[in-house]
């Protein structure tokens, strides 16, 4: 009965031989698992996963073969405020009409909004639901959550629903791209390959025929000669945007990803949320715990490297203009200062955006973050891709 699964984690790209899957039925046959979806979770892990880099996979074949086993509650995990559980439960959802919508103003402005998030917080003593005040959920507050306001601060909610929120007080766990996805195409590393500038070196890894030749024939005997392979020398730092909106592009973010890994031997990858702060991330699960200063970035990577920024560029144009504006937590210094500092350290740097170009003029952010990179901006498609690649070359 186990059968299918197995196959779900061979087409998933796990490599799982047919000794692990033996080993992971005998367990099942010694008890192990008996009655324990957990159990029986860890076990199937841990006998046909031998690489952390395959546990995505893993978890991905999982829900494919066990789908509707069991439902996993996705409860939000309040840590920036120490607000009551009970306050943000989802007893109902507003829906309102596009009259009653255009009737709630926002508090006007990013400053205001902030200051009176702290003076509710400060006056509240108990749950709230509905209303237009207090921290709470179905209502037009702009604080809370399952609600309506152009502007405001999403607590306790699980997922986007109307993308108004300028920010989000919850910590949020994304996964990280898999750079051995399956493309669907070869035109992407096509179109990668065109910024390269070629080098040899490392130890003797290839026939150098030509001179094992002459050498040959100098010789009067086969005198094999060899030389170091050629790789691309182009060194790139990759700047990611994970999580949120960026969810709805992620198989286009893989594809890249994965081209890239293969075409640039010097590749250094980072992840950031909505755009570049003072903190980055080399892994997108230990994103609240392994955090890596932005400074340290710039001095490490010379001016030699080439920077490529991914990301739909799309947020509150807070995010990008002022200090504290950031989505999931309080920025000292604002999103386009360090957007100014990274294109300063890499002179050779473009934003590669996957909303479709035509919908870009309606997302103001996506003007500001245009605007910063002086028209450096391109879409995620093969000939933006292409673009991308004589611009940095």
């Amino acid at each position: 009965m186990f059968l299918p699964f197995f196959l779900a984690l061979r087409r998933a790209g796990v490599p799982v031989s047919l000794r692990e899957f033996l080993s992971f039925l005998e367990g099942l046959a010694a008890g192990l698992a008996t009655y324990d979806i957990e159990a029986f979770y860890y076990l199937a892990r841990t006998s046909m996963v031998k690489d952390e880099r395959h546990i995505d996979r893993f978890d991905r074949a999982f829900a494919e073969a066990f789908k509707g086993l069991q439902a996993i509650p996705a409860e939000a995990v309040l840590e920036a405020l120490a607000l009551p559980g009970d306050w943000l439960k989802k007893l109902a959802e507003r829906h309102l009409t596009p009259e009653e919508r255009a009737e709630i103003a926002a508090l006007g402005g990013f400053e205001k909004l902030m200051q009176t998030l702290r003076e509710r917080l400060a006056e509240q003593k108990e749950r709230h639901q509905g209303g237009s005040k207090w921290i709470g959920t179905a209502g037009t507050s702009p604080f809370g959550a399952y609600g309506y306001n152009p502007e405001g601060v999403r607590i306790g909610q699980a997922e986007s629903r109307h993308g108004r929120a300028v920010k989000v007080w919850d910590r949020r766990e994304f996964r990280e791209f898999d750079d051995r996805i399956e493309l669907g195409t070869r035109n992407i590393k096509v179109a990668l390959k065109r910024l390269r500038n070629w080098a040899r070196h490392g130890a003797d890894e290839e026939l150098d025929l030509p001179a094992t030749i002459r050498a040959s024939a100098e010789a009067g005997y086969i005198d094999v000669k060899t030389r170091p392979e050629r790789h691309n020398a182009v060194k790139v730092v990759l700047f990611l945007d994970h999580g949120g909106s960026m969810d709805a592009h992620v198989r286009q973010v893989e594809e890249l990803f994965s081209a890239a890994r293969a075409e640039f031997k010097h590749l250094e990858p980072f992840y950031f949320h909505n755009c570049l702060y003072e903190q980055v991330w080399r892994s997108a699960r230990r994103r609240w715990d392994e955090q890596t200063p932005t400074w340290e970035v710039l001095n490490r990577y010379g001016p030699d490297y080439k920077c490529i920024f991914v990301g739909d560029a799309s947020m509150s144009p807070y995010e990008v203009s002022h200090p504290g504006g950031a989505n999931e937590h309080w920025n000292p210094e604002s999103g386009a200062t360090w957007l100014a500092r990274a294109r300063a350290q890499w002179a050779a740097n473009v934003w590669l955006n996957p909303v479709p170009e035509k919908h870009w003029q309606h997302t103001p952010s996506i003007g500001m973050i245009a605007q910063a990179f002086e028209g450096r901006m391109q879409p995620l498609t093969l000939e933006g891709i292409t673009r991308a690649m004589k611009v940095l070359g």
